[in-house]
């Protein structure tokens, strides 16, 4: 009986370890401040990409075209 209780403390114990460790992660998970960023690593590293990089010159090459054409005409 002894050991049996002893054996039910030691699981209650690592039960408590793996949920601190848990909540540890989730903590770290959910940090607004990484997120952020993250997502702004993201960002970047698709802006960077040629296809998108010249594809976005080109369309504000386009509305300064616009522009200019608008105010001068």
């Amino acid at each position: 009986m002894a050991k049996d209780t002893e054996r039910i403390e030691q699981e209650i114990e690592a039960a408590r370890t793996r949920l601190a460790s848990t909540l540890d992660e989730l903590a770290v998970r959910a940090d607004p401040q990484r997120i952020a960023s993250d997502s702004k690593q993201i960002v970047l590293r698709k802006l960077n990409e040629p296809k998108v990089k010249y594809s976005l010159i080109g369309a504000g090459a386009l509305v300064v075209g616009l522009v200019l054409l608008k105010i001068f005409r």
